[in-house]
């Protein structure tokens, strides 16, 4: 099997940039994972890209050159850029080329995220009903987890005043205040027992990461980064979903278990292998949650764990180093990928003042959105 390597990485800032389209933040990544890499466009053999309301990803070749490559478009939700990721991978893996790019990029009106039920699955009443509507799903999720597994609303809180702090630290980051605690909890309450503070926004951004074969790598950076597995999984019956339209009576795994086990087993790693990670934080109910599903810990456990600032830059494990989706937003083409970007940083030692001490030698990153997706990534040095 070929291994692959990341020997480019490139981001726009995430947040709001008025005037500037998606797709042109989009192009910035791109030239800014070539001049990373010491590449040029011509030198990319295919490119995966998505994007879910910025328009179609490989309209950028009018941008960044007719070079006549293999440009497919990836939609696949929150899981988009994950996807344009594993796509990418496994092309390499294929044999079929050497060098290529994964895209992802957004720009989302301010608010809340609309969904068009009937177009996802659902009949139209289920959004007229406020069913599709993120807020209160995550507020739903969370509740009954803390109800069964002893988590507190200070927690919570503590998850969403360190994404602040961890993104105040993030020149590309979007929101650069750090918050108490107690601002967080003050803040109004949106879908109990959530606030304002614990949810992120829809935002704007742009990443692109050049792969490569690992024993070409060398020609683009002499820091490669090993991309030890990529990971897609869909939901199975009986998992509790945004686009739902029921709860089942047996209870099922969500597709997060599916995907984490899958990734360690082809990495050849475990949990306590891994130094750092990016989890999925739509709101700080999901990082909490997302701990356990990824095999972090057992549910319940958490608790402790985040009282203790056991995740915190200089924890036992460091979770959502730039911030996350609550510090940085959420671009749905680019999230998964600035996952991979911030993983690719601490690995390289280049993350600054957010850097995770002892040398970190492996990552991990992991995406979850509607309709039941989600996507993992290992990487090492």
């Amino acid at each position: 099997m070929t291994d692959v390597a990341i020997v480019g990485i490139g981001m726009h800032q995430f947040g709001r940039t008025e005037g500037v389209s998606g797709q042109d933040q989009g192009v910035v990544a791109v030239r800014r994972a070539l001049a990373d890499a010491g590449a040029k466009w011509e030198d990319m053999q295919f490119a995966f890209g998505g994007s879910l309301a910025a328009g179609a990803a490989d309209t950028m070749v009018s941008k960044l050159g007719l070079t006549g490559l293999q440009f497919i478009n990836v939609a696949n939700g929150c899981a988009t850029g994950g996807s344009a990721l594993f796509s990418a991978y496994s092309t390499i893996q294929s044999g079929m080329f050497d060098v290529g790019i994964a895209i992802g990029f957004d720009k989302h009106e301010r608010g809340a995220f609309r969904v068009a039920t009937a177009r996802s699955g659902p009949e139209g009443y289920y959004g007229a009903s406020g069913l599709a509507l993120t807020t209160q799903f995550f507020g739903m999720k969370i509740n009954r987890y803390m109800q069964q597994y002893g988590i507190t609303q200070n927690t919570l809180a503590k998850v969403a005043a360190k994404a602040s702090r961890n993104g105040s630290l993030n020149p590309l980051g979007w929101r650069r205040k750090p918050l108490s605690e107690e601002e967080v909890l003050n803040s109004p309450m949106l879908s109990y027992p959530l606030t304002q503070y614990m949810f992120c926004s829809p935002a704007e951004g742009g990443v692109a990461l050049i792969l490569a074969r690992a024993d070409v790598a060398h020609k683009y950076t002499n820091k490669p980064i090993y991309l030890k597995a990529a990971v897609v999984r869909s939901r199975r019956f009986g998992s509790f979903e945004v686009l739902a339209p029921h709860l089942a009576l047996e209870h099922g795994d969500g597709p997060t278990i599916d995907a984490s086990k899958a990734a360690y087993e082809m990495a050849g790693m475990g949990p306590k292998d891994i130094d750092v990670a990016q989890l999925q934080d739509t709101e700080t109910g999901a990082e909490v949650m997302h701990m356990a599903e990824n095999g972090f810990c057992a549910h319940g456990e958490q608790e402790f764990m985040i009282q203790a600032g056991e995740t915190e830059i200089n924890g036992k494990l460091p979770v959502n180093t730039d911030g996350g989706c609550l510090a940085n937003g959420e671009p749905i083409g680019a999230s998964g990928l600035r996952q991979v970007y911030e993983n690719v940083l601490q690995l390289r030692g280049d993350a600054g003042p957010r850097q995770v001490p002892n040398n970190p030698k492996t990552a991990y990153t992991h995406v979850y959105g509607a309709p039941g997706i989600s996507g993992v990534t290992i990487l090492s040095r």
